[in-house]
């Protein structure tokens, strides 16, 4: 049979050529990073303003706050009226939106190249002159109220992962979900989002990435040109919040309305904090690829095809965060089957590598998979400016990309046994089990997420 391994190597090596070549980066004088990738493949630009603040930064009491200024971002400056930031971009021809992370709040767009000015007017001017009016603050409290029912309050698999968030963590700010609890949300005032955009949102606190069909110098003009003249401020001092090693395991049970259990397992685990030197977390993504990283993948094989006592099954963990990590098992009963039995062949897998490994076979599958996805995600101008800002949130370079590859591509078998064996055992692990309640019939079915804006 012929060896896959060549085209890892051509993988690897087209990813290596795909970022290392364009990258420049600049800093101005007000402490903003620029990074710029040139790829002139087609004639578009994306740009992205990540601020290094998110949830983890929050405090008790008003969660979900960095996610609610996020909304008013788009609520008028100044100059721009609500509404007009996303009529200027869509009369632009270009598409544009936000998001929110425990570790950072990133907002967007992308455009025709010759418009990437434009966007930059408009960043900085909602970077440097936004209006938190009393009366669009209270309409978007609510939308986000019901953006927290919509995605977590009635959606069963959301609760049990916020509830196994909350008890995996008993000290770090991950313990808390990103959009707030809902208590925090109903008792916010427009006074908590105007604070957090004061302290938070200062160019010495975030960074750009622009990407697409431009030259770097050009970039950074119209960088300097746009956010060059908006003051640095003190930034609030970040205190370690850090977990104490867990002493055994926990074990909670979430009761909702839903037709099937649900199981959800998660290990404490290492992340990336040096790109070059650490192991464990290549190690770990690669067993999380072995697990479920395709159809043919051993949780699926075996648990769903082979022994018929799951519906889904999936593993999943990411190895870049500013904060701690986990790796997640999951998995949906058959009809019939007990949640404990599945959550007992979940574990039972993660043992059996433990004790004999994997194989060179599954080994080489799960690295060509990781790997090509990477890859194949820099065919997209989006893609990779995610990507690049993803490591610089982490307290990574944006140079790392390449280096992770490699790392991945090193991964012996040997340390995907050892890190089996060391991390996903037992006593470091949170395991949560849906109890599923009877559905009202007349109740609405969750409709699907609408955009946020």
């Amino acid at each position: 049979m012929r060896r896959a391994f060549p085209l890892l190597v051509g993988l690897a090596t087209a990813a290596s050529a795909a970022v290392g070549a364009d990258l420049h980066e600049r800093t101005l004088a007000n402490g903003l990073r620029v990074i710029v990738k040139e790829d002139r493949r087609a004639p578009t630009v994306a740009h992205l303003v990540w601020y290094r603040v998110g949830a983890m930064d929050e405090t008790s009491g008003t969660t979900g706050v960095a996610h609610v200024l996020e909304h008013m971002m788009f609520k008028g400056t100044q100059t721009v009226p609500a509404g007009e930031f996303s009529r200027r971009v869509a009369a632009a021809g270009g598409r544009e939106n936000a998001f929110t992370g425990h570790d950072y709040t990133v907002y967007f767009q992308q455009v025709e190249r010759s418009r990437l000015g434009l966007m930059m007017q408009l960043e900085a001017d909602r970077m440097a002159n936004l209006v938190v009016a009393p009366g669009e603050f209270a309409a978007e409290i609510k939308v986000v109220h019901e953006e927290r029912r919509l995605r977590t309050e009635d959606r069963p698999r959301e609760l049990v992962y916020e509830s196994l968030m909350a008890v995996a963590f008993k000290v770090h700010p991950y313990r808390r979900p990103i959009i707030g609890w809902m208590t925090d949300l109903e008792a916010m005032t427009a006074d908590d989002v105007r604070d957090w955009y004061a302290r938070w949102y200062a160019p010495n606190n975030a960074f750009l990435v622009v990407v697409g069909d431009v030259s770097a110098e050009s970039a950074f003009q119209l960088a300097q040109t746009h956010y060059g003249a908006i003051p640095p401020r003190p930034l609030p001092t970040r205190k370690p919040r850090t977990e104490p090693p867990q002493e055994g395991g926990r074990r909670l049970i979430v009761k909702a309305p839903a037709e099937l259990p649900y199981v959800l397992v998660a290990y404490k685990a290492p992340v990336l904090r040096d790109a070059a030197k650490d192991r464990e977390p290549y190690a770990l993504a690669v067993l999380a690829a072995v697990l479920d990283g395709s159809d043919s993948a051993r949780l699926k094989a075996r648990l769903v095809r082979g022994r018929r006592i799951a519906n889904e099954v999936g593993a999943s963990y990411e190895a870049i965060a500013r904060g701690p990590g986990v790796f997640l098992l999951d998995g949906v009963p058959a009809r019939g089957r007990p949640a404990a039995e599945l959550e007992s062949a979940l574990r039972g897998e993660v043992a059996t590598i433990a004790s004999h490994g994997v194989t060179a076979e599954e080994l080489e599958r799960a690295k060509i998979q990781f790997v090509a996805r990477q890859v194949y995600k820099r065919d997209s101008i989006f893609a990779q400016a995610l990507e690049l800002g993803m490591l610089e949130s982490a307290g990574l370079s944006h140079r790392d990309a390449d280096r992770i590859l490699e790392r991945i591509r090193a991964v012996t078998a040997d340390e995907v046994r050892e890190v089996a064996r060391k991390v996903l055992v037992e006593d470091a692990s949170t395991a949560a089990t849906l109890d599923p309640q009877p559905v009202d019939p007349n109740r609405p079915r969750p409709r699907s997420a609408a955009p946020r804006h």
